[in-house]
């Protein structure tokens, strides 16, 4: 379903041709957004790229992908040129996703030189997947390309911080990748540009599947998740799309650096991320007022029907009632002290 506040939009997305960019570059495709990809795929999984750049054009989407190495600088230079050439007037890019999986799996300390990484590889893994995402900001914000209101996604994972054996060097990158995002939302915050970092929990995609152990892992995440599955790329993908909605005059946008941590849902990778709202019921606790307020607004204007709670004003829950009632939801006011 196209989205009318994100057509005709440009999102970049650095790792498009699978797992988790992939999703992403269908999803916004689908939402009516114009997607520009870079990937690095040689001959045999180079179809992948190919039904990517298919799909968002069947979506009716500008498409422009790059098959090159995102983390070197003159080839990023040459690719923000060419997306520069397609941008309208005055129009930068809305969304920037980093999801850059290439890195070393090597153990820190192996048997010898030939079982553990070297420094060669250590910054190779560091650049990649974690470097790279200021060096592309840092790019667009001198040419005007992230603009007020453009997002910034990055995309780590648990191993940032819980031992993975032979995921030392990529647990490091995913640390700096972090500190990263935390860095670039303080500094960009006041240009109005949101960064946040996704954590999707156990996913099957290329990636996962190099990972040492990476079957434990699923097994283990099947225990833990408590619907029984792991996280899909287009569970991610939704999410992402859902954070790049422009938010209204009276909504809270997304915070800078927030790690929303993915658990699994049952939403559609062909369905606007809000429809889910509609007709559902949301109960907000102290919502008469502050942040529960405009979350219950947030809520009915995307079709959900809201119960107010509140304690000691009324008026103001009456008041928001009838804003959500405006907004064309249905809303109930309850009075309840929610600590009993």
């Amino acid at each position: 379903m196209t989205d009318q506040q994100l057509k005709g939009k440009w999102a970049l997305i650095l790792g498009a041709s699978s797992g988790f960019g992939a999703a992403t570059a269908r999803a916004l495709a689908a939402a009516g957004m114009n997607v520009a990809g870079v990937h690095l795929d040689r001959q045999n999984t180079l179809p992948l790229a190919k039904a990517v750049v298919a799909d968002i054009e069947a979506a009716g989407g500008k498409v422009l992908f790059f098959n090159t190495n995102a983390a070197d600088p003159e080839r990023r230079i040459k690719i923000l040129d060419a997306l520069a050439a397609e941008l309208g007037e005055g129009q930068g890019v809305h969304v920037l996703m980093h999801s850059l999986a290439f890195g070393s799996l090597l153990p820190l300390v192996g048997d010898g030189p030939e079982q553990s990484v070297t420094q060669a590889q250590m910054d190779m893994t560091l650049n990649v997947m974690a470097n790279s995402l200021v060096f592309w900001v840092q790019e667009m914000v001198w040419r005007g390309m992230l603009v007020r209101g453009s997002r910034v996604f990055s995309m780590t994972s648990e191993g940032s911080r819980v031992v993975v054996p032979n995921y030392g060097v990529v647990s490091a990158a995913k640390a700096a990748l972090e500190s990263h995002t935390r860095q670039l939302a303080l500094e960009l915050g006041g240009r109005g540009i949101l960064v946040n970092c996704i954590q999707a929990g156990v996913t099957q995609t290329p990636a996962q599947s190099k990972i040492p152990g990476a079957e434990r892992m699923v097994e283990v995440t099947l225990k833990r998740n408590p619907t029984g599955r792991l996280t899909a790329t287009e569970d991610v993908a939704n999410t992402i799309a859902a954070l790049s909605h422009p938010p209204s005059s009276s909504s809270v946008a997304p915070p800078s650096w927030w790690m929303a941590a993915s658990r699994p849902s049952a939403v559609s990778n062909e369905m606007n991320p809000y429809d889910i709202l509609r007709d559902k019921t949301a109960v907000i606790t102290g919502s008469g007022r502050g942040i529960g307020r405009a979350i219950a607004l947030e809520l009915a204007r995307h079709g959900a029907n809201v119960a107010i709670n509140y304690f000691r004003h009324p008026e103001q829950a009456d008041a928001t009632a009838a804003e959500a009632q405006a907004l064309g939801g249905r809303a109930i006011v309850v009075k309840a002290h929610m600590a009993r």
